[in-house]
């Protein structure tokens, strides 16, 4: 699991695709697939018109793959997470996937019957909008988030502001954790503040 869902504090009705009062997900997987597609192709158009602010990053447990003498390795969509990079930061390392860092982020789904602008899921501040001056940065491994999140991180150095989206493949997959339904695509507003190796501890604020 990505990280500690809050569940209970919130608590919205009929969010099931069976409920008969309202469907809140309707053809939610259906949805979240023709979303993946469309944003998939409209984003490498902008990259190989070289559109430098948006980024196809492959799946980190795919990078090593390699061709071999009968065939050649492809890869889909769904094996890349989109980035929109927001501000560069002036880090220049990037964390390792034993790394502990402190980002600060949240969690959305794609827009819902009553979410319009997609139901947040998780949050490491309180309220909606961020704010650099009451925010505390969530303290994590990066081998303790799923691969969507952790291909992000080993990507980003510090001072990094990326919006990242993430296809359910590359997250809870067909399984539902706390508020997220199954097949749900992520998109995380993440800002990176600090990478510590093993053995070293994570600031404080």
């Amino acid at each position: 699991m990505l990280l500690a869902v809050v569940v209970g504090a919130m608590c919205f009705a009929a969010c099931s695709e069976t409920n008969s009062t309202v469907e809140e997900f309707p053809e939610w997987q259906s949805k979240n697939d023709t979303y993946w597609t469309n944003l998939y192709n409209a984003t490498k158009a902008k990259v190989d018109a070289g559109d430098t602010s948006w980024k196809l990053i492959l799946n980190y447990s795919k990078e090593k793959q390699a061709n071999t003498a009968t065939s050649a390795v492809t890869y889909k969509p769904e094996d890349y997470i989109i980035v929109h990079v927001k501000e560069t930061g002036t880090g220049a390392a990037m964390p390792l996937y034993t790394d502990s860092v402190r980002v600060h982020y949240q969690g959305r789904l794609l827009p819902s019957t009553t979410y319009t602008s997609g139901l947040i899921f998780d949050t490491s501040w309180g309220g909606e909008k961020f704010n650099e001056h009451t925010a505390r940065a969530a303290h994590m491994l990066v081998s303790s988030t799923v691969d969507g999140f952790s291909t992000a991180l080993q990507k980003m150095k510090v001072g990094d502001h990326w919006t990242v989206y993430m296809p359910y493949q590359l997250a809870y997959r067909g399984s539902e954790a706390g508020l997220v339904p199954a097949y749900s695509n992520l998109i995380f507003d993440l800002r990176l503040v600090e990478i510590a190796h093993p053995g070293t501890a994570l600031g404080n604020n």
